[in-house]
C-alpha cells in the first residue's frame, strides 16, 4: 500500500500535466474498481477544468470548476501513467510504480483522461483495490473518506501536545496507535517502522506510557523520515518511480525496514533487526536500541 511520501511523490508528478488543465476527453471503461463509480462519472468529469492538484493523508484531489473534487486512491497495484505529446514521439512517464504493482498490462487500464494539453493520464490498477470518486468540493471534510481523519504529519495541527493527548490511557501499542489514521493521517507500515527506530521507541510499548521526551523525540523522527521519503522520491523497494521516470532511492536509507537479521544501523549499536507481527503487518525493529 502506497504511503504519504510516495502519494505526494504521485502528486508531484501528476500537477504538471493536471494543474489547471482542462479535461476534454474521459473514457471510463468499466463501472467499478474496488467501489463503483459515481453515476455519470465520465461525463461530470468531461470539460471541467482541475484547479491545483493536492494530497490529504493517502488520497489525491483534484479539485474541479464543477465544484467538485475527484478524490483518487491508488490501493494497492493503482498507478498513473502519462502520456504527453505523444504526436513528438515522447514515452510514457509512470508517477506510481509499487511494491505491489503488477506492471501497466493494458487491460488494467480502467480511466483515460484526456487533457487541453494534449496530454493522456491513465489509471492503471490491476488488483483494482484502488477507488475514484466525486465529492462536492465544500463538502469534502464531511464526507465519510475524510471526516474524523487526524492532522497532517507534516502540518502544523501536529506535534508533541497532540499525541500526548492521542496517547494517554492507551493501552494499545505505540505502532498500531500511529497507524490509525484517526490519529494521524498518511502514516503507514514501512515508515512508522523508520520512525520508531529513529526515536529508539519499541514498537510494541503502549501508547499510554510514552513521555513527553520520547514523544518529542518521535515527532522529530516522523518529520524527518517523512521528509527524506518525499525527496528522494518515495520509497521504490522493487521498481517505484517518479513522474520524470528517475527511481527514487530513499529504500537504501531504511534502517530496520525489511532488514531482518542484519545489524541495526545505527552508530555503535551492537543490535540485530528483529521482526514481529502486530495487526496482521510485520514490524521491524532494533532489539537493543529500542526500549
Amino acid at each position: 500500500m502506497p504511503e504519504l511520501p510516495e502519494v505526494e511523490t504521485v502528486r508531484r508528478g501528476l500537477a504538471p500535466h493536471l494543474d489547471g488543465a482542462r479535461l476534454v476527453q474521459v473514457e471510463q471503461r468499466r463501472p467499478d474498481l474496488r467501489f463503483p463509480f459515481p453515476d455519470d462519472f465520465a461525463a461530470r468529469l468531461k470539460g471541467a477544468r482541475i484547479g491545483v492538484l493536492t494530497r490529504r493523508a493517502k488520497y489525491l484531489l483534484a479539485p474541479l470548476d464543477t465544484g467538485e473534487t475527484l478524490v483518487a486512491h491508488l490501493g494497492m497495484t493503482g498507478r498513473f501513467t502519462i502520456e504527453a505529446n505523444m504526436e513528438d514521439g515522447g514515452d510514457p512517464d509512470a508517477p506510481g510504480r509499487f511494491h505491489h504493482a503488477a506492471g501497466a498490462d493494458p487491460k488494467h487500464t480502467h480511466v483515460v483522461l484526456t487533457t487541453d494539453r494534449g496530454a493522456n493520464v491513465s489509471y492503471n490498477d490491476a488488483r483494482r483495490f484502488g477507488y475514484m470518486t466525486l465529492i462536492p468540493t465544500a463538502r469534502l471534510e464531511l464526507s465519510p473518506y475524510f471526516m474524523g481523519l487526524g492532522p497532517e504529519p507534516l502540518g502544523g495541527g501536529f506535534g508533541p501536545a497532540m499525541l500526548v493527548q492521542a496517547f494517554a490511557g492507551r493501552r494499545q501499542s505505540i505502532k498500531a496507535t500511529l497507524l490509525d489514521q484517526r490519529v494521524v493521517a498518511g502514516l503507514g507500515n514501512i515508515y512508522v517502522c523508520e520512525a520508531l527506530h529513529r526515536a529508539r521507541l519499541h514498537p510494541e510499548r503502549p501508547a499510554g506510557e510514552i513521555g513527553l521526551a520520547e514523544i518529542k523525540r518521535l515527532v522529530l523522527a516522523i518529520r524527518a523520515v517523512l521528509t527524506e521519503a518525499i525527496a528522494a522520491g518515495g520509497s521504490t523497494l522493487r521498481d517505484y518511480r517518479s513522474a520524470d521516470g528517475a527511481l527514487g532511492y530513499f529504500q537504501h536509507a531504511f534502517k530496520v525496514y525489511g532488514r531482518e537479521d542484519d545489524p541495526c544501523a545505527s552508530p555503535r549499536c551492537p543490535g540485530v533487526v528483529r521482526r514481529v507481527v502486530q495487526g496482521g503487518r510485520s514490524s521491524f525493529f532494533c532489539s537493543h536500541c529500542q526500549r
